[in-house]
């Protein structure tokens, strides 16, 4: 069996994607009820970050103490990626000595470089054009207040980033409609969107992707790289902030979600995360759960193929 990789959403089947938010759902009760379960002892994960992050960092590294293995932290600063050492280099010594591998980078060819060569599992903390891991999250936070996401409507509001790309995907998988809102000159990629196109819609404003939408998302005008940038995004994503108002044009029930760090006044309103409907306190701890059943899902995985 070849070794098992979670860089996209579609490195799993929908029926694989849909036992991990099932699992994620029931690890979380265990956790909450403090049952100790600790299937990796022993096992080690490697954490390498070129990005900086709050939620990624500890929802891994919680994980894997939880599941009774240890977590390495590995930043440009302290090891040899940061001094020009070939990727392929780095991931043949990395993998050898680890068990599992989480990259939160750049460019999504950095990953996809570092998994080729890698012996262990490697999952995708975060790069330019994709996120999956926050979607697990996403998923299981829908799944566990609303039920199933099949067939519901989720409005994307803002950026065109690898947010929106990884929901992009989940659509297609998951078998919900995407309305996309996003300024001109924004919108995701063409090579994100003609796949789907059956599965996705894009609009010009806020308030067409909002109406009877089950789930509202939104992120950060300006995202990691991109601070330079940031009084020009003000201007081209003004009318395009999650508030109340917003909120009124979507089913009665609609949740609203945001993976954080969120700019109050910014891409949403000053009181937008504590909004009735918002999840985003559940959404952020969802993260540990989620990735704790995806680690528990590779590591599985890749003992078959031992």
């Amino acid at each position: 069996m070849a070794l098992r990789h979670f860089l996209t959403l579609r490195d799993l089947s929908s029926l694989e994607l849909q036992r991990i938010l099932d699992r994620a759902q029931e690890l979380k009760r265990m956790q909450h009820s403090n049952t100790v379960y600790q299937p990796f002892a022993g096992k080690v994960l490697g954490m390498i970050f070129e990005k900086s992050s709050t939620r990624t960092r500890i929802s891994f590294e919680a994980g894997i103490c939880q599941f009774g293995g240890n977590a390495i932290f590995l930043s440009p600063r302290d090891t040899q990626l940061g001094r020009g050492e070939p990727i392929e280099d780095s991931a043949r010594v990395i993998s050898s000595m680890l068990d599992i591998v989480m990259i939160r980078t750049f460019g999504h060819d950095i990953v996809e470089r570092f998994a080729s060569y890698s012996t262990v599992p490697v999952i995708n903390g975060l790069t330019d054009d994709h996120h999956p891991c926050q979607l697990l999250a996403d998923l299981q936070t829908f799944q566990e207040h609303r039920g199933s996401i099949e067939g519901k409507t989720v409005a994307w509001i803002g950026d065109g980033n690898n947010m929106c790309n990884s929901y992009i995907e989940a659509a297609h998988m998951m078998g919900f409609k995407l309305k996309i809102a996003s300024p001109e000159g924004y919108e995701p990629q063409a090579r994100f969107l003609s796949e789907f196109a059956d599965c996705v819609e894009v609009f010009n404003k806020a308030e067409d992707a909002a109406v009877n939408a089950d789930l509202i998302v939104t992120d950060v005008w300006a995202s990691m790289g991109q601070e330079e940038e940031q009084k020009l995004r003000e201007k081209a994503f003004s009318d395009f902030q999650v508030n109340e108002k917003l909120m009124d044009l979507a089913h009665p029930d609609c949740l609203f979600m945001h993976c954080l760090p969120a700019h109050r006044g910014e891409e949403i309103s000053e009181h937008m995360l504590d909004h009735k409907n918002a999840v985003v306190w559940d959404e952020a701890e969802n993260r540990l759960h989620a990735q704790k059943a995806l680690m528990e899902f590779l590591l599985n995985e890749n003992l078959k193929k031992d």
